[in-house]
């Protein structure tokens, strides 16, 4: 209907009626599966909850409306979906696995450095990466007033021109693999992020979405 501010002002000018009866007092309790509440007589349904997977391509942001007129990943959603908002981002270069919901305690959880749910990237950089570099990223590093940490970091694949790196953070600070990177003069060339909790891309398609499963949700609250 409104915010929680407008919300509360809505309830204390006596709009609000649960079974008839009209609630001006904040913080009445209500049971959405069964109590029918109006406010101005119109009745008030929970929303649907919705948990959508997406395979977020290179070259769109995660923003609703972009300045530069860039793709956004909105427009890989079907239409009606208008209430969905990403949880976190990811920049316009950076691909993989990002979820976006209508549930804010949900995105709370999977955003918040306290909850620490961890996040696996792949990052593509030029040349071959020595063990002191990985060694640094789990030790942590300073940027701009920001400590920047990788909880593991280990190399799938090195030649030299190019290695590949696996890493995992915990908290998910804005450009944070990529900042780790440039500490140790390392260039990006490919980054995507493969897992989020116990959620995995796996099989999914750039541009393509699915819905979270029920236990998969459960999941990343646990």
């Amino acid at each position: 209907m409104a915010s929680r501010r407008a919300c509360e002002q809505i309830i204390l000018a006596g709009r609000v009626a649960v079974k008839g009866e009209t609630v001006c007092k904040l913080g009445a309790k209500v049971d959405a599966g069964r109590d029918r509440v109006t406010v101005d007589g119109r009745e008030v349904r929970p929303k649907h909850r919705l948990y959508v997977a997406l395979n977020k391509p290179r070259g769109c942001v995660c923003s609703r409306k972009d300045e530069h007129q860039r793709p956004t990943i909105y427009e890989l959603l079907p239409k009606e979906w208008t209430g969905l908002y990403s949880v976190g981002r990811l920049d316009y270069n950076t691909e993989g696995l990002i979820f976006l919901t209508n549930d804010g305690d949900f995105s709370l959880r999977l955003t918040h450095p306290r909850y620490a749910v961890w996040k696996k990237y792949l990052a593509t950089v030029k040349g071959r990466v020595e063990a002191e570099a990985l060694a640094q990223f789990t030790r942590g590093v300073w940027d701009s007033g920001e400590r920047l940490k990788a909880e593991k970091a280990r190399v799938i694949s090195a030649s030299r021109s190019q290695s590949v790196l696996e890493l995992e953070l915990a908290e998910g600070k804005k450009r944070e693999v990529r900042r780790l990177c440039e500490s140790q003069g390392l260039t990006v060339k490919r980054l995507v992020r493969t897992q989020i909790g116990k959620i995995k891309l796996g099989e999914l398609r750039p541009g393509k979405w699915r819905i979270l499963t029920e236990p998969e949700i459960a999941s990343l609250l646990s």
